[in-house]
């Protein structure tokens, strides 16, 4: 991909690298791999999107600060995971998709780039649902009236033009768009902050809702918590992460930089962005029992508590740019998938198209959805990802693949360890969904 394109420029960041690991002080080499991440904030703008913002809203209002923990436990699993896949592709080098057709099975590949199209397109909808009323909510403010017509057509756009310029395929296009993804993420995180500040904080319940691991033992608690754990790492992520490192160019040098790039632009954002929502909500709507529907109604009910710039329209604009990030990402993922699936290249009119195909969702604009649905969603994203788990675990300890740089020792036995409890987490969550559904689990 990129390294064809790009060869100069790619052999100038690994002699920086070098120059970074070498720096006495830690925060110049903080900054100095500040300045080269990138792929994490991919993750983290896919991520951070409708489903997040309802699992947030609801797990705050509904079970005030005793939720906290269930984000950065499942972001904390997923990043380990990914961590693993990372690794695996900085090693070998090699596509993933293909991998997963010669490693492990044919029928295994296309079952994981099935699954991961169909939940962009199907994760498209609510993307489009909340950020339209989102978007006519905030013209509101100023008693301007914005058709949804129009509001879907201008999401489109902006989304269109954004992903587009990634497939370009020059580094600077691709830093280009991690750069604004980034910006976009931190504006998110700026615009719930105000909001926590205003309402306060309550800091004994803060400690218990992180370090309490608090499980509430009935469906709709239970569909929350799941709802969290499908929103924090879907199986969509493990198809994009490897090919935004395969973007980027990086391979076996860049392995201290993958993780540092992960704990600070994915690991980080997330449970920021999350934790300040939950935290809005729970000094607000669960204080005063009130009962909300959708992310709209939340800000309209934070307005009298909060005040109108903090509760209606800051909050609004946080809830609308993680739909946008999210839209771009999902369009990005259906031109990795079709691209493999279909044997295309990364660029070129077949490519722009396979990532109009995630824009079925903007069918979601013109009909009320509630907030309940993208939590529903992802919870059922749960039922796809221990597939995905287990076949880079899998890869993760096959010599045949990795070679000398497969799992050994005390430390790959932890790592081993972890990846099972992520498996695990995971799986529970499949199962108790699949009950859920059959009327099993009440």
């Amino acid at each position: 991909m990129v390294e064809t394109r790009d060869p100069a420029a790619l052999e100038q960041e690994k002699q920086l690298l070098k120059g970074i690991a070498v720096r006495p002080r830690f925060w110049q080499r903080w900054r100095g791999c500040w300045s080269l991440s990138g792929p994490g904030w991919v993750q983290s703008a896919l991520t951070l999107g409708a489903g997040s913002a309802g699992s947030a809203i609801f797990a705050g209002a509904v079970y005030g600060y005793r939720l906290l923990w269930v984000q950065p436990v499942a972001m904390f699993l997923g990043v380990m995971m990914f961590s693993a896949i990372g690794h695996q592709l900085l090693i070998t080098r090699a596509r993933p998709y293909g991998v997963f057709w010669k490693k492990l099975h044919p029928s295994l590949a296309l079952l994981w780039g099935f699954n991961v199209l169909l939940a962009s397109v199907v994760w498209q909808f609510p993307q489009y649902s909340l950020g339209t009323a989102v978007f006519k909510d905030i013209f509101e403010v100023f008693d301007a009236d914005m058709p949804k017509g129009l509001i879907a057509l201008i999401l489109l756009v902006i989304g269109t033009s954004i992903c587009w310029s990634y497939e370009r395929g020059s580094r600077k296009s691709i830093r280009a768009f991690e750069r604004i993804l980034k910006y976009m993420l931190m504006f998110m995180v700026g615009a719930f902050l105000p909001v926590v500040i205003k309402t306060g904080l309550n800091w004994g319940e803060l400690f218990k809702g992180y370090f309490s691991f608090h499980i509430p033992w009935n469906r709709e608690g239970i569909t929350i918590v799941l709802g969290q754990l499908g929103a924090a790492v879907g199986v969509n992520m493990t198809f994009l992460y490897p090919y935004t490192l395969l973007a980027r160019g990086w391979g076996r040098e860049h392995r201290g930089l993958k993780n540092f790039d992960l704990g600070i632009s994915m690991f980080i954002p997330f449970v920021l962005a999350t934790s300040f929502v939950i935290i809005a909500c729970a000094n607000t709507l669960y204080v005063e029992r009130i009962d909300v529907q959708n992310a709209v109604d939340a800000a309209h009910a934070l307005q009298p508590l909060a005040g109108l710039t903090f509760g209606r329209l800051v909050f609004s604009l946080g809830i609308l740019s993680m739909c946008l990030t999210t839209l771009v990402i999902e369009m990005l993922i259906c031109g990795f998938v079709l691209s493999e699936m279909l044997n295309f290249e990364f660029h070129g009119w077949a490519y722009r198209m396979s990532t109009m195909i995630a824009n079925i969702g903007i069918i979601g604009a013109f009909y009320k959805m509630p907030l309940w649905l993208p939590v529903i969603v992802s919870s059922f994203n749960l039922i796809m990802m221990p597939i995905a788990y287990i076949g880079f675990f899998i890869l993760q300890n096959k010599r045949s693949y990795l070679g000398d740089d497969i799992n050994r020792g005390m430390r790959g036995t932890i790592w081993n360890i972890i990846l099972v409890v992520a498996i695990l987490v995971v799986a529970a969550g499949a199962v108790i969904k699949i009950l859920s559904v059959l009327g099993f689990w009440q």
